[in-house]
């Protein structure tokens, strides 16, 4: 069953994947940023231009596109191949995630908005024994800059998981790779193909599915057995591979 969906980040590394795919399964797809894209990327999609950290801005896009999904796909990735803006690059982010969040979750419940599907990180994890799966701690006992980034994922999935009246689904995605990330092979300690991630969105909302997935390739420092049992997800999804089952009946 097609749904309307708001996007926001939808001009992102993976909102740019994810709003085609959106589109070719029947829903009808709204994509908010910053900006609208120069490169006719919103075929078949609505753009609107909002500041998250505006709520007053926020609230009207919210509440013009009437969704029934929000897909938060929102974080900023300039400045972390610059050390001299590294730092500056983290404390932005972990904004994006806390109020930026915030803004959106308190538009989506004014709006009634009953679901939410957001992109958090995998590499969240206190240190034990690995695999980590989804219930395992969070590292809030880390040092800075990790720490301010810990915190700002905390406060994300807290708003989406925990607010009254919203389904809420987290998805923490591994380090990604691929078109637009600056990275054509895998990285890190939990790599994602961007492809991959936006199928695992595209799935949440097919599947209606609640709660945290570990969203990564198999072999790394997170377990991933929950996103291909419960989202049927798989890491080699890919937008341009011929036969994936894009499921227009949910």
């Amino acid at each position: 069953m097609s749904c309307r969906i708001l996007v926001a980040g939808a001009t992102g590394v993976i909102g740019r994947r994810l709003v085609p795919l959106l589109v070719e399964a029947g829903h009808h797809v709204v994509g908010m940023g910053r900006r609208a894209p120069g490169d006719g990327g919103f075929r078949g999609a609505e753009f609107v231009a909002a500041d998250i950290f505006d709520a007053a801005s926020v609230a009207r896009v919210v509440s013009g596109a009437r969704p029934d999904v929000i897909i938060h796909q929102l974080t900023d990735l300039a400045g972390f191949g610059d050390p001299a803006a590294y730092a500056d690059a983290i404390k932005h982010n972990a904004r994006i995630r806390a109020e930026g969040t915030r803004n959106l979750v308190s538009a989506a419940r004014a709006a009634n908005v009953p679901r939410i599907v957001a992109q958090s990180i995998a590499w969240v994890y206190a240190p034990g024994p690995i695999p980590h799966a989804e219930e395992d701690s969070l590292d809030l006992e880390a040092s800075e800059l990790r720490l301010t980034t810990i915190r700002g994922v905390a406060a994300l999935e807290d708003a989406v998981l925990r607010t009254p009246g919203i389904a809420g689904t987290v998805l923490r995605y591994g380090q990604l790779y691929g078109p637009g990330t600056g990275k054509d092979t895998p990285n890190g300690s939990a790599p994602l193909h961007v492809d991959a991630a936006a199928f695992a969105a595209l799935l949440a909302v097919q599947h209606r599915a609640e709660g945290i997935f570990n969203v990564a390739e198999r072999g790394g420092d997170v377990t991933t057995d929950k996103a291909e049992s419960v989202l049927h997800w798989s890491a080699d999804m890919r937008i341009e591979q011929s036969g994936v089952n894009v499921d227009r009946s949910r």
